[in-house]
């Protein structure tokens, strides 16, 4: 069917120099303090001379993960693959933790010190110990990410549990609601909040506590990228680890925040 006359159909975006200049000027004012200090470390490198084994300029970074994207993607998805499972199941055992110390005051007394002392060991430390035990392979990388992640649960679901409306426990008391009807249909609900942040924590540093057991270990993932080319002295390889554990980070993070957002606005 021809238009009509006097009616012109211009397409969305005639011009798409014009539609990459949009883009690129968004994302330069998003990233303008990374880009300053991206073009500050490469001139700072080309005017010191270092050499690629004390510093390497970003561009070689970029160009080394660019020539090795299968390495990289790989690594990069053992690591992203045991971050997520790690968390998942130190998010769930924070949550059940907390919820057995809202419900008892013994649980309580018995899990929070336990959670403080975990809390307080850096994760290289457990590392051995965690090994160990359950093996130099990928569970005690798991282990040691669900450690990480169990706190943050934890607490914020505990917070949760006990952050109710005014009055809300009084009325399911006076209505003879049981204890596990306060949790199900009041505690659980005001919990949820909560537990997104503690979620939003525990993405933040679910990948680096998976790079730091890999490294520790050797075994596989980022981490054993970065600790082979640490030991054969090839930096840009181990910084363009560094730089493929950076961005699955803040995606990460950045999926977190969105996934509170929505939560927080469909319970508010």
């Amino acid at each position: 069917m021809e238009p009509e006359q006097g009616v012109t159909a211009e397409p969305i975006d005639a011009n798409p120099l014009r539609w990459l200049y949009s883009i690129f000027a968004r994302f330069v004012a998003r990233f303008w303090g990374v880009i300053i200090i991206l073009g500050a470390w490469q001139a700072w490198v080309l005017i010191s001379g270092y050499n690629a084994i004390v510093l390497p300029p970003p561009l070689s970074v970029l160009h080394q993960v660019a020539t090795n994207l299968g390495l990289f993607a790989f690594a990069g998805l053992q690591t992203l693959a045991v971050a997520i499972i790690g968390t998942v199941i130190g998010m769930l055992l924070g949550s059940v933790a907390a919820i057995l110390a809202w419900y008892s005051r013994l649980f309580s007394g018995l899990l929070t010190p336990l959670a403080l002392i975990f809390t307080a060991v850096p994760a290289v430390a457990l590392v051995p110990v965690i090994a160990r035990l359950l093996g130099y392979d990928i569970r005690t990388v798991i282990a040691i990410v669900a450690v990480i992640s169990f706190f943050p649960s934890f607490v914020f679901t505990g917070s949760g549990l006990r952050a109710l409306p005014p009055g809300s426990a009084d009325l399911f008391r006076v209505n003879g609601a049981s204890t596990w009807m306060q949790l199900r249909y009041l505690a659980l609900p005001a919990a949820v909040p909560h537990w997104m942040v503690a979620l939003r924590l525990g993405a933040a540093s679910a990948v680096l506590s998976a790079i730091i057991a890999e490294f520790a270990m050797g075994t596989s993932g980022l981490g054993s990228v970065f600790s082979e080319a640490r030991d054969s002295f090839d930096m840009t390889r181990a910084l363009g680890a560094s730089l493929v554990a950076t961005i699955i980070s803040v995606i990460g993070f950045l999926l977190a925040i969105s996934a509170e957002r929505i939560v927080r606005d469909r319970w508010d």
